[in-house]
């Protein structure tokens, strides 16, 4: 019992220090883990609501050309008419 009380009375070895040290990084590599994966996590849900809002626009542009494309074969459609007229009375 002496040997045990001794070896308590001197402090930890130094296996125990390393282990703690070992155990202390080990968790520290897993919070860093955690914390860089839950960033690029919100990093890509950001990415996909601006995407998604990209599409958006997209779709918008493109029913305002198709719309913009209609007027203009109308517009089209109505010079040729006038046109078509001035020949025949000029």
């Amino acid at each position: 019992m002496t040997a045990m009380s001794t070896a308590a009375a001197n402090g930890p070895t130094v296996a125990t220090v390393i282990l703690w040290i070992g155990v202390a990084i080990i968790i520290g590599g897993v919070l860093a883990v955690i914390v860089s994966s839950w960033f690029r996590l919100l990093s890509h849900r950001a990415d996909a609501a601006a995407m998604a809002q990209y599409r958006k626009l997209a779709e918008e542009a493109v029913a305002n050309q198709q719309e913009l494309r209609d007027q203009l074969a109308e517009l089209t459609e109505k010079v040729q008419a006038v046109e078509q007229l001035m020949r025949e009375v000029g």
